[in-house]
């Protein structure tokens, strides 16, 4: 009897406790605001109006936000920014300067592929958005965060990039791309509804008119698109434009400039008349801007085929990649042997296709990237050129790697050439085309 009394004040005791619990529980979930946490979601935040929008939403959906914004060389109050992201419950905020590296891991590589898509765009979006996923992954690995979110939209090609950039890094993330969710997309047709929403939430709103387009801005470039710019036909107004002046409107004198390569990336620039040199990766890149931009260097107005298969407009402003591309281009050919550099061209296409497809942490970009690396060991030496109105002229070149032999190109002597060997070249060569034409030249004549 003394033991089956024990058993059922030990039972009763039991069945308190997990009522106790279990109605604790209840009142959790019933009480507003005490939703339990999905996870935490590490958010790509610009501070805008899209991103301040995502970063409430996301917090209504049930998750703990990181925000994480990328200083890649913007016009930003970073401090506003910060104030902002407190005010909208963030849990935690990393503002991250990322220029330096920027320039080193990621433009400088460009700059040695001599980096173009389409023949006309230098990637200066598409090459920002490794180095901002790359940090973004980083914090979302240190924060323990099983999430990581945006605010690219279903159309483009950011939300490509930077989400194979985060699962090539970290692959057991799992990512929250509220434009593409129909929940979403479907309560925020448009500017008005996120203002809206905005206002409802306590989200601080812009008190400046939006511009008729979009804008993107980092170090490289800044680029705009959509809005009055959709219809191909319609010009750009003349102040859109925000990093370079219209040449019309440039110095009616050139600044002549010294840019020095090591290994195929700028070491040193140095302003002639000025006397003024920049030596460090950033402060290079930040020159170079400042000198294309004063002379209205670096704009293009294309369309362009997307990832996902539309063609879209884009204007785009690069001042100082455009500068080092001509420097670079022409430095390359003063040391580089004719056939290396045959084959890197085609190298050179494939690297610019990873990068704007947002295969930069692909394995075949990753061999293309050291080929290329491995063809500029031999590309040093100094370029002069001229910037003036729109346009850079290259004056001179010099280099120890140098393939130029003055001698042996010269009309005025003989040098180590005989002529006469040309003879037996042209003959070996005119042997496939005499062939062709006489055997297939006759077939098509009868």
């Amino acid at each position: 009897m003394k033991h089956a009394a024990l058993f059922q004040s030990l039972r009763q005791r039991k069945t308190a406790s997990l009522s106790h619990i279990n109605h604790s529980l209840l009142l959790h979930l019933l009480t507003p605001g005490l939703i339990m946490s999905k996870g935490t979601v590490v958010l790509a935040y610009s501070g805008g109006l899209d991103t301040s929008c995502i970063l409430v939403w996301l917090k209504e959906q049930g998750y703990d936000v990181i925000a994480f914004l990328a200083n890649i060389g913007q016009e930003e109050d970073f401090d506003a920014a910060h104030k902002k992201a407190v005010d909208l419950g963030a849990k935690k905020i990393f503002i991250e300067d990322l220029r330096s590296e920027f320039v080193e891991d990621f433009i400088w590589p460009a700059v040695q592929a001599n980096a173009v898509y389409e023949d006309r765009y230098l990637l200066g979006t598409a090459v920002a958005r490794p180095c901002i996923g790359r940090r973004q992954v980083e914090i979302a690995r240190k924060e323990g965060a099983q999430f990581v979110s945006h605010g690219a939209t279903g159309k483009g090609n950011d939300q490509i990039r930077f989400e194979l950039t985060c699962y090539a890094l970290y692959p057991e993330v799992k990512i929250i791309a509220p434009w593409r969710i129909p929940e979403f997309y479907n309560r925020f047709q448009g500017r008005k509804d996120l203002m809206e929403y905005a206002q409802k939430r306590g989200i601080p709103v812009p008190v400046t008119p939006k511009a008729p387009w979009s804008m993107d801005a980092n170090l490289m470039h800044i680029s705009y698109e959509s809005g009055i710019l959709e219809n191909p036909k319609s010009h750009g107004p003349a102040d859109l434009y925000l990093m370079t002046k219209n040449p019309e409107d440039a110095p009616n004198t050139p600044d002549v400039l010294e840019i020095e390569f090591g290994n195929g990336v700028p070491v040193k620039v140095t302003n002639i008349k000025e006397s003024q040199s920049k030596d460090s990766p950033l402060e290079i890149f930040l020159y170079l801007n400042e000198i294309g931009g004063k002379h209205g260097v670096g704009r293009i107005d294309i369309v362009e085929n997307r990832s996902i298969g539309m063609k879209s407009r884009g204007i785009y402003e690069t001042p100082g990649g455009t500068i080092l591309l001509k420097a670079h281009l022409d430095i390359e050919t003063f040391t580089m042997d004719k056939e290396v550099r045959r084959i890197k061209q085609g190298l050179s296409i494939k690297f610019s296709e990873f990068i704007y497809n947002g295969f930069w942490y692909s394995p075949e970009c990753d061999f293309v990237r050291h080929c290329i690396a491995k063809s500029q060991e031999n590309v040093q030496g100094k370029v002069q050129l001229s910037v003036f109105k729109g346009q850079v002229y290259i004056l001179g070149r010099e280099s120890p790697k140098s393939l130029y032999n003055e001698e042996l190109v010269s009309m005025d002597v003989q040098g180590d050439y005989d002529p006469c060997d040309a003879s037996g070249f042209i003959r070996i060569n005119a042997v496939r085309l005499r062939e062709h034409h006489r055997l297939q030249g006759l077939s098509d004549n009868k």
